[in-house]
């Protein structure tokens, strides 16, 4: 290749990148914000000039072939820094601004973080937020990610994690249910409800509750007609009558504040279902982007009473 033809194909080598990264051409031409045909174009045009095939296309996903692999993995540095450094002289302005992508568990977001979500676009509007919902535990620095929202008992110790609020799991039932079946006075009864759970490990499902931190734990096995690893699901199921469902406070709190659910044996504290904080993590960095830490701060700020209804 002619020295003078390199700098041409500084973008065709950033999309290469990115395309490895996001294993579709598809997903590639929406992470850049360009058409699909483009993005095809920009990798054929880089092959031509290659000399070799970079890409091993078929109908759902891309490979890189042994000289793509190569490219990719000689570029990825190099571009981390000139995003690196890009980031930090545009933030010597002072405005926080930019793109930062967050990764949420799916009934956390849906329920608490997108509806709070404008009041901090609205006051920073030079900063866009890519959010994706998952409770799938993402890597960070290998998936691009600025910030994680974890809810969790404890953060991992090779991240910078800040609390957001503490969490609590509760017992939820709509009042059909607990007409037709009774209401529950200690947790050994709950072995003789429907109950609804996220599954677990374990082969036999079990609750644990304490009646205060320093009280013995009472473990109780349980059985019911749904299992589901989705807290939202089964809040959604509880509102049909199904049963008494465990889920996260941030999950029932609306239909608790409505009536549309009533909690069961709030004088017992729930064990080890769920995590007991919410955190935003980031992998470690000598820089943080302002728009990182802007939203940071608001959404210590936004969460920061918790979800007690």
């Amino acid at each position: 290749m002619k020295p003078q033809n390199i700098e041409s194909l500084w973008t065709h080598l950033h999309w290469l990148t990115v395309l490895a990264q996001q294993g579709s051409f598809t997903a590639a031409a929406l992470r850049l914000g360009v058409s699909k045909a483009a993005m095809s174009q920009r990798i054929a045009e880089l092959e031509r000039a290659a000399g070799a095939p970079l890409v091993q296309r078929t109908t759902r996903s891309v490979r890189l072939t042994e000289a793509g692999q190569r490219l990719v993995e000689d570029m990825r540095g190099p571009f981390e820094q000139i995003a690196h450094s890009f980031a930090g002289v545009r933030d010597l302005a002072g405005v926080p601004r930019g793109l930062v992508r967050v990764t949420a568990p799916v009934a956390f977001a849906r329920q608490q973080l997108v509806p709070r979500l404008a009041d901090f676009l609205r006051a920073q509007p030079e900063v866009r937020i890519e959010l994706d919902l998952s409770d799938r535990l993402s890597s960070l620095a290998m998936e691009g990610f600025d910030l994680a929202i974890r809810h969790t008992a404890a953060p991992p110790d090779t991240h910078v994690a800040w609390t957001l609020c503490e969490t609590r799991s509760v017992l939820v039932a709509s009042r059909a249910y607990l007409r037709r079946r009774g209401t529950p006075r200690e947790p050994q009864a709950l072995a003789g409800h429907d109950c609804l759970h996220y599954p677990r490990a374990q082969e036999t499902p079990t609750w644990h509750f304490e009646a205060k931190a320093s009280a013995p734990r009472i473990t109780v096995p349980v059985s019911g007609p749904l299992v589901a690893n989705n807290s939202e699901a089964l809040r959604d199921a509880a509102l049909t009558g199904l049963g008494i469902a465990l889920v996260p406070d941030f999950s029932a709190q609306s239909a608790l504040q409505s009536g549309k659910l009533q909690q069961v044996l709030p004088q017992w504290r729930s064990v080890g279902a769920f995590g007991e904080r919410l955190y935003a993590i980031r992998p470690y960095a000598t820089h943080v982007p302002q728009a990182v830490t802007a939203f940071v701060g608001w959404l210590r700020e936004a969460l920061s009473d918790g979800f007690a209804p």
